[in-house]
């Protein structure tokens, strides 16, 4: 409960300015890829991530993994068909199994006991990581993965990663305690998205010092685009616990349906409460984004908002689910567009992405082609970012960033 109101003060700052978020994992965890190499991987890209914004950016980065606890997904359909097999669709190992046969697709309860386990021990990896000295910012130039050193992200990287060093040289010639444990520690929380209720309330605990309830399968939770209904039970469920939440909207949301959702999640308008996440596709999101940050603006509603530009921007090529880089990194583009017309915050980027230098999305600087779908194609469920795309997105990230706080000198 601690941690959780930790991060909600975090994401407060978010909502002013004076934080980002920068939140990525896979689309569902799977039980086959539960290792602690794996883990380690992801881990690094994250702080690697976190260095490149707030190095290049001047801001305080929140990491938030989509990670120990993501292993439902909802789908848009109840059945899948493979030529003339049709069969129940897969709906996160925590529930069923991937493989296109009856057998597996056949719900087991026993799976949900599975992926607590594998989530908690997750979790206690990742903070003896984060406590342990691993993301220690004496580290810097080990977190790059050895797949990367040759590329350009990796290069571009490791240059940071150098003048990192040389700061801290400089600090500790200054007398500074360069392994205090403010330099020798960081924090990465951890997010799902709150699908199977029974499961989470299961989870939920009272807590002895504030009487509030928590869900203890994670610090924070969001709700998707189709379970945000305001009669639904997961809204329900989830304006009643303390963790910070966040909800998914797309160009299908109206503001007046969004304002009145805020205001059911987030009551007292407590900063850092709520997080609006946006998925429309880049068009779309300059078409319709504006109308919401409007009316939440004139309503006096303070949120946080995140991009999610995977979500509206999947398509179908040589029958493998993907996405374009290009597509990806226009929707952020336009995002802060938007945010800089508009007068407000962009309060962070959400992504699906992994550690694994596996091609499943098309373009960026690893020159990912259609023709390398089947070469590494490993998702269980949607297309992530391979670790080179996503220290990509990073740097642009940490460049509009740093735009936006030279342009506010300026004006100072």
């Amino acid at each position: 409960a601690g941690e959780c109101r930790n991060l909600q003060n975090k994401l407060a700052k978010a909502a002013a300015g004076d934080a980002f978020i920068v939140q990525g994992g896979d689309c569902a965890e799977a039980f086959d890829a539960f290792n602690a190499n794996k883990i380690r991987d992801f881990y690094r890209v994250m702080l690697q991530m976190g260095l490149i914004v707030a190095f290049g950016g001047g801001v305080p980065v929140i990491k938030l993994g989509r990670i120990a606890g993501q292993y439902a997904k909802p789908r848009s359909g109840d059945t899948e068909k493979v030529g003339d097999v049709e069969l129940p669709s897969y709906r996160g190992d925590n529930v069923n199994g991937a493989e296109f046969t009856a057998a597996a697709r056949v719900p087991d309860p026993q799976r949900l006991i599975r992926a607590y386990n594998q989530s908690a021990a997750t979790l206690n990896l990742i903070r003896g990581f984060s406590s342990g000295g691993y993301g220690s910012l004496n580290r810097v130039g080990a977190w790059n993965l050895d797949f990367m050193a040759k590329s350009e992200e990796g290069e571009s990287y490791m240059d940071i990663a150098q003048r990192v060093d040389e700061a801290l040289m400089f600090m500790s010639a200054c007398g500074v305690d360069v392994h205090s444990p403010q330099m020798m520690t960081t924090e990465v929380y951890t997010s799902h998205e709150a699908l199977l209720l029974d499961y989470e309330q299961a989870l939920t605990r009272e807590d002895s010092t504030t009487g509030k309830y928590y869900d203890c399968s994670a610090h924070y939770l969001w709700c998707g685009e189709r379970t945000r209904q305001l009669d639904h039970a997961h809204l329900e469920f989830l304006r009643g616990v303390g963790n910070p939440i966040g909800v998914k909207v797309s160009d299908k949301s109206n503001p007046e349906d969004l304002i009145t959702m805020i205001k059911a999640f987030n009551p007292d308008n407590v900063p850092g409460r709520l997080t609006i996440i946006v998925r429309m596709g880049a068009q779309k999101l300059r078409q319709h984004f504006p109308k919401l940050l409007q009316a939440v603006k004139d309503a006096g509603l303070v949120v946080t908002w995140q991009s999610d530009p995977m979500h509206g921007n999947t398509e179908t090529v040589q029958g493998y689910k993907t996405r374009r880089y290009e597509n990806v990194r226009a929707e952020i583009e336009a995002f802060f567009d938007v945010h800089d017309q508009m007068g407000t915050v962009p309060g962070g980027i959400h992504l699906e992405m992994t550690g694994d230098n596996v091609t499943e999305c098309i373009g960026g600087g690893s020159n990912v082609e259609s023709t390398d779908l089947e070469s590494r194609y490993h998702t269980h469920c949607d297309p992530r970012l391979n670790a080179e795309q996503a220290l990509e997105l990073a740097f642009y990230v940490a460049s509009r960033l740093r735009s936006r706080r030279m342009a506010a000198q300026l004006n100072n």
